[in-house]
């Protein structure tokens, strides 16, 4: 790419201001240096975090993305936000139980085998594994979900293990003690992210609890991230799925 745009220079067929912008690596926006060349190191576009950001500078931050022909992933975005960037946007998808917006160019996905378990243990649960399963869908990933398996009715996991165990990797979701993943763990020969909840009573510590029992999980396999990061999860489980590709092409 450097050497085309040295040569169209050269050439006199791209001016310099052009070629400048083009071997720009971030665009800055005063509040915000939006990083177009991410997806060239790590495989994705830079994500938008919604919380502690304007309405306005989301958007701002949306138009610099897609004018580079970058897919658009914004997390944890409330409905407020969603409303006012979905009127220039139309064609976006709002999610509101996961709070996340996205648009993704169908006509560049890129077909793969397998898919992704987003096993979650409750109800209570359902906002981080959505944001799981959402982020997964919007970064080229077949998700299948596995949700009300928690541990108070363990029948309920035994009923579809058979089809969990056939994932790349699982995401799997729990607040109250997080003892979810030790099971899951227990059963599957792929590796496991565990997502602890602040979901649970006053010892659960807004889920200190959850994410202790994970850290100190007897299982192996287990890779734990911060409490209610579905997004983080979910990243990690797609370059995993992705990699497994790799190996079996």
């Amino acid at each position: 790419m450097l050497e085309d745009i040295l040569r169209q220079v050269q050439s006199g067929s791209l001016s310099i201001d052009e070629a400048k912008g083009q071997l720009s690596t971030f665009e800055n926006l005063g509040f915000a240096k939006v990083d177009h060349h991410r997806k060239k190191r790590q495989g994705f576009p830079e994500v938008i975090y919604g919380e502690g950001k304007t309405k306005e500078q989301i958007l701002s931050i949306i138009h610099s993305i897609r004018s580079n022909d970058h897919d658009v992933l914004a997390t944890r975005i409330s409905k407020e936000k969603a409303e006012y960037i979905l009127k220039e946007y139309p064609e976006f998808t709002y999610n509101e139980i996961a709070q996340i917006l996205f648009w993704k160019d169908e006509k560049k996905a890129v077909a793969s085998e397998g898919y992704i378990a987003i096993v979650c243990a409750g109800t209570s649960d359902l906002k981080v594994a959505e944001e799981a399963a959402i982020t997964a869908e919007a970064l080229g990933s077949e998700v299948r979900r596995f949700y009300d398996v928690g541990v108070a009715g363990i029948h309920r996991l035994f009923a579809s293990i058979e089809e969990i165990q056939q994932a790349t990797v699982s995401v799997v979701v729990a607040g109250m003690e997080g003892a979810l993943p030790s099971v899951v763990g227990g059963l599957v020969s792929h590796p496991i992210l565990a997502v602890p909840t602040s979901v649970g009573y006053g010892a659960n510590f807004n889920g200190l609890s959850a994410l202790l029992t994970m850290l100190n999980s007897c299982a192996s396999g287990i890779s734990v991230v911060n409490i209610d990061n579905g997004f983080g999860a979910a990243y990690n489980a797609v370059l995993i799925h992705q990699m497994s590709q790799k190996g079996d092409r």
